[in-house]
């Protein structure tokens, strides 16, 4: 694929925001994908949960508990964590076992195979993209960069049979010191540069087949030093015209350009709803990410297991939680099927009790279906 030309002035917000208005107006898609026919006629309801459940593994080889999910059309994906990869070989290998339980199962459509390849010390596979989202951000040519490293990361997952990135961050940098911050995930300090590399990053790896996800809404970078979701509870000090005019900024030309995924923080986030973490929260869903940017696709939660959310209950109890909220996949990220599979049974137990909205269950289930329809 032909990187697109970069004419602009190389460390100007001016030269980022033509760079951004042309890649909108060059390389937009038709933003999500509408909710139609899930193809799930005849599917019971523990096959339509599991449409809504991605899992994951320990080790290098899968477990034939997973493999068996897969052929009983209880599985919509499986993530891929560095202790699953030895080499694109090995994990090319794993992908095909995974692809061939599919193709044995009652759902037609492909399995979605994804990791995280953000960049610099946030890669899975070994190889592209190579630079941190912030060396990115003060290169030379940034948005040249950001969309070398999105096809580079493209190429790398579908040279080994993946289909989904979990990237790129779009979370605008604010606190130094903060897990964002130490890991170098965000492009930039400027809500405007996020927003033209994040776009040049999704634009190039959805031109290989890849599908991008933008994270994570509705933003980290004023999450506090020292604090992380994965381990413990974060409140976000963000007002809300800050998380409005900064933190959200990125998201309307990720939308615009076509990304498929959005996938949002467990981080609580008093300006918007002070109860809840965003995943869980029909207000940051609904109301910021669907109705004041305008997104159509997929939802994708954090990891299910992310000790923030000790306080809301078992695996299978925040998963009927984050679809009420109105979630469309449900990330098992404990390296154990045995929690996918709890997931799984929850939310099909909600779903026949009623305790889940039978017609929002069947858009998100429509949601994902619409998604898989377009990989490979």
């Amino acid at each position: 694929m032909a990187r697109p030309v970069i004419s602009c002035e190389r460390h100007s917000l001016r030269g980022l925001l033509a760079v951004a208005l042309a890649l909108l107006l060059v390389c937009a898609v038709s933003a999500g994908v509408s909710a139609g026919q899930a193809g799930a006629q005849g599917l019971t309801p523990q096959q339509l949960a599991g449409q809504r459940v991605i899992y994951s593994y320990r080790g290098l080889t899968p477990p034939q508990s997973l493999l068996d999910d897969i052929r009983a059309g209880r599985a919509a994906g499986v993530i891929f964590f560095g202790e699953n990869i030895s080499s694109p070989e090995q994990i090319a290998g794993v992908v095909a076992q995974l692809r061939q339980a599919q193709a044995e199962s009652p759902i037609s459509r492909p399995l979605l195979l994804m990791t995280d390849q953000e960049g610099g010390l946030v890669r899975r596979l070994p190889g592209a993209p190579v630079p941190s989202a912030k060396q990115v951000g003060q290169s030379p040519d940034p948005v040249a960069a950001a969309f070398d490293a999105g096809l580079g990361a493209g190429r790398n997952l579908r040279g080994v049979g993946m289909n989904v990135n979990l990237a790129p961050v779009l979370d605008v940098f604010d606190t130094p010191g903060n897990f964002i911050d130490r890991t170098q995930r965000s492009f930039s300090d400027n809500p405007f540069a996020v927003a033209a590399l994040g776009s040049a990053f999704i634009t190039a790896q959805q031109g290989t087949g890849v599908a991008a996800t933008a994270k994570h809404f509705p933003g980290l970078g004023t999450a506090p030093a020292g604090q992380n979701t994965d381990t413990g509870p974060v409140t976000l000090p963000a007002d809300l015209s800050r998380l409005r005019s900064v933190d959200e900024l990125p998201y309307p030309a990720a939308v615009f350009v076509g990304v498929k995924l959005v996938m949002l923080s467990w981080a609580i986030y008093p300006a918007l709803d002070a109860d809840r973490p965003a995943g869980l929260s029909p207000m940051i869903v609904d109301r910021e990410l669907r109705g004041r940017n305008g997104f159509r696709g997929v939802t994708i939660t954090d990891a299910l297991e992310a000790e923030s959310l000790n306080a809301f209950g078992t695996t299978g109890q925040r998963a009927v939680a984050a679809a009420a909220a109105g979630m469309d996949l449900i990330l098992c990220s404990a390296r154990d099927t045995g929690q996918g599979e709890s997931a799984t049974t929850a939310l099909a137990d909600a779903y026949a009790g009623g305790q889940l909205d039978p017609a929002a269950f069947d858009q998100a289930v429509a949601r994902v279906d619409a998604l898989r329809a377009g990989l490979r």
